[in-house]
């Protein structure tokens, strides 16, 4: 361990980022058609404080991971540094068992409780655990049984609330003393040559940290320029052509002989082979799939998880499919005939918090892939506001740690009441900043199409955070052409093509998302029909795209965003600010929607067809 404490460095095991596990993605070759999961090529160890283990939630979450499929690494060796203590508090104020890692017995895990006091017994519990993974391939935990010698931090005074303890603790002599009283009384070593041992290391970490004050400490004219990370950096092709396209929805609609598709299933399934036909009608699971497809036909590997992910919250994706009599199993996107690159599938457990931690681990241990994540609603989310909070959101800033992990999150006010309506916009966008991710809100499977290409391909790593459909998952208004797939790229912005004269244009409606399709219905019914502006890409807000498209409309004297959300949810108050710098002369914004609520959304369906139509009609005028 380290001079004077049992447990030192206990405190960072208290953190949820400790849940981030690499191992499963150092574990698996993603080379190939198929992904090969070899769980001896690296050992998971996750140091969690006493305190931590019983306390955190995400603890139950992740021993949950153990064993799954979509998760498992072989046994993961958990230790505990137990201080007996957490921060100020008590034992008996911060835990309903007796032992610290009991919450490992719900999960059968074998539990080895050892001195911290007694290096060499410490030594043969690692030796132990490592011995019980290697024979059976599940976790193990440590209880490390300690002290905590000084303070919480280097200002902490532990005897104003422990005073008896650390009277004890301040007698009682560190572990490196105690391991040198016992080499010297057996003879294996002297009291003078351990304690050179001891100095000689110490006077290591003394020149370390001094090396590392001068590096910090240069002058600011030598230091290099920092990257900039607000540009969108290079884009990238996304369109694919018809003819690879045409192939790869054959070898999808594929089955081995003698598997019996779901009669309504295969209906449904069969709809995509017209679809690329021109009449198109390709809706949102069809381009995904397409999308994926090509991705693993380029060699990109992808890992796609998620809750309920293989068959879609809305019935709509079906990537696994059933055989109706013996209930096998077959993923026809793992079984391209040309694929270079394999896609891993899995239903994770409803969690978040553990399971955005795991992808987004995966997702920085393999840059080369792309890792989504699902949630059944996009409301879910909240439950892993943590790790988007001190991961996702700002690991660059904090150590220039990026990746491309996509989080697909249902979003829309459809009448599903204030838990399955809102998948939280405003709150990623309230964290968006210095370039650090993007976040879309796609109205078509070809913009979906694209994105997910895009975001596969760039050379510059960034998480998405996607506010996927629920309805429009079918909407035909929301479908796509083959020739939008194989010619088209992502818009930032979509401008109303309907307008045929735009110099006469007064209204222009600016919208994100579902209620596109809200405003669209009725537009037809009005005689002025104002322009309706789809804005797609909300961060890195598309100033450019915006500035020319509202620049068609010179004779705009009122410019309206229009959202579902409350007021002070949704994309408003981001982009409010924004907006008015692109104000044309003599126009004026304003906001349609739902007023300021503490609830996303209404409780009653009767309620919430009254305020989305209120809301429409307010903004048509």
């Amino acid at each position: 361990m380290a001079t004077g404490s049992a447990a030192v460095g206990s405190w960072c095991a208290s953190r949820p980022r400790r849940w981030v596990c690499l191992a499963r993605a150092r574990q698996t070759q993603r080379k190939g058609r198929e992904a090969i999961h070899d769980k001896t090529a690296a050992v998971p160890v996750i140091i969690h404080g006493d305190a931590a283990f019983a306390g955190q939630g995400v603890v139950a979450e992740t021993l949950n991971l153990g064993a799954l499929r979509g998760y498992s690494t072989g046994g993961t060796i958990h230790i505990i540094t137990n201080n007996q203590i957490g921060f100020t508090t008590d034992m008996r104020d911060a835990r309903s068992t007796r032992h610290a890692s009991d919450a490992a017995k719900g999960w059968d895990v074998p539990i080895i409780h050892v001195n911290a006091d007694d290096a060499e017994a410490c030594l043969a519990a690692i030796r132990l655990a490592m011995a019980y993974r290697e024979k059976f391939a599940q976790d193990v935990l440590i209880d490390q049984v300690g002290y905590r010698r000084h303070g919480h931090n280097e200002g902490d005074e532990p005897a104003y609330t422990q005073p008896l303890m650390y009277e004890r603790i301040k007698a009682h002599p560190t572990v490196r003393t105690v391991y040198a009283e016992q080499l010297a009384a057996e003879g294996v070593q002297s009291s003078a040559e351990s304690t050179k041992e001891a100095e000689a290391a110490y006077q290591r970490l003394i020149d370390v940290q001094a090396s590392f004050k001068t590096a910090t400490t240069r002058p600011a004219a030598t230091e290099p320029p920092k990257p900039d990370r607000r540009g969108a950096g290079p884009e990238v092709e996304t369109a694919v052509p018809a003819e690879l396209l045409t192939a790869l929805n054959e070898q999808l609609l594929t089955w081995p002989d003698g598997f019996t598709v779901n009669p309504k299933l295969k209906k449904q399934l069969e709809r995509r082979r017209t679809a690329v036909g021109p009449a198109g009608g390709i809706d949102w699971a069809h381009a995904e799939a397409l999308a994926l497809g090509s991705l693993l036909a380029e060699g990109v590997p992808i890992r796609f998880t998620g809750q309920d992910t293989e068959r879609g919250t809305f019935s709509h994706r079906h990537m696994v499919q059933h055989d109706a009599v013996s209930g096998v199993e077959y993923c026809p996107i793992q079984h391209l005939p040309g694929a270079l690159a394999p896609l891993e599938l899995h239903n994770s457990p409803l969690s978040e918090l553990a399971t955005i931690g795991f992808e987004y681990g995966y997702s920085a241990a393999a840059p080369e892939a792309l890792v989504l994540w699902e949630a059944q609603y996009g409301d879910f989310v909240n439950g892993a506001q943590v790790m988007i909070d001190q991961f996702l959101v700002s690991g660059l800033s904090k150590w220039g740690l990026t990746t491309r992990l996509t989080l697909l999150l249902p979003h829309g006010y459809e009448g599903g009441g204030p838990e399955h309506s809102s998948a939280r916009l405003e709150r990623f966008l309230q964290l968006a900043a210095e370039g650090n991710i993007r976040v879309a809100n796609p109205t078509t499977s070809g913009q979906y199409f694209h994105l997910l290409r895009r975001q596969a391909r760039r050379t510059r790593q960034r998480p998405l955070v996607v506010m996927t459909p629920k309805s429009l998952l079918r909407l035909p208004q929301a479908g796509s052409t083959l020739a939008d797939l194989a010619s088209g790229s992502w818009k930032p912005v979509i401008d109303d093509t309907t307008v045929a004269d735009a110099s006469a244009v007064r209204r222009v409606l600016l919208c994100s998302g579902k209620v596109y399709y809200d405003l669209l219905s009725e537009a037809a019914k009005h005689p002025s029909r104002p322009a309706i502006v789809r804005v797609e890409q909300l961060y890195s807000f598309p100033e450019p795209e915006l500035r020319q498209v509202l620049g068609r409309y010179p004779n705009a004297r009122e410019i309206v965003w229009v959202q579902e959300e409350p007021q002070n949810m949704g994309a408003w108050t981001f982009l409010e600010p924004r907006l008015q710098k692109l104000m044309p002369a003599g126009a004026r914004l304003s906001y349609t929607g739902r007023p300021e609520r503490a609830s996303p959304a209404e409780g009653y369906p009767a309620a919430h067809s009254v305020e989305q139509k209120r809301i429409v009609a307010e903004a048509l005028g």
